[in-house]
């Protein structure tokens, strides 16, 4: 299952991860957002052990949300040693989003 990252626990999390860790930038009344929650959650189970999977709520953590220059969503950051290598913004395949992954792997 994805964890939930905040505007306070999103250094520990994300930046400090000896993973890969890919972030889903959301928010409850985004209908995008909801059409690729499915994937995110299929990547998560998939990947578990080898990526740290994320979902941080954009309306409960502006800082981060402004922190990580999140102007549409959903928008999917992808982190390698605490860096954004990647990013995916809008809806797409799930197989978009699993091959931004394992170039990270």
């Amino acid at each position: 299952m994805a964890l939930e990252v905040t505007d306070s626990n999103f250094e520990t999390i994300v930046l400090n991860s000896e993973k890969p860790v890919i972030v889903d930038f959301w928010a409850e009344w985004c209908g995008p957002c909801r059409a690729i929650a499915p994937f995110i959650e299929e990547i998560s189970k998939e990947y578990e052990g080898r990526v740290v999977v994320a979902k941080c709520n954009v309306d409960n953590n502006p800082v981060v949300t402004k922190n990580m220059g999140i102007r549409n969503i959903p928008t999917v950051l992808y982190f390698k040693n605490g860096q954004v290598v990647d990013r995916h913004v809008g809806t797409g395949p799930k197989n978009t989003f699993i091959s931004k992954l394992e170039k990270l792997l």
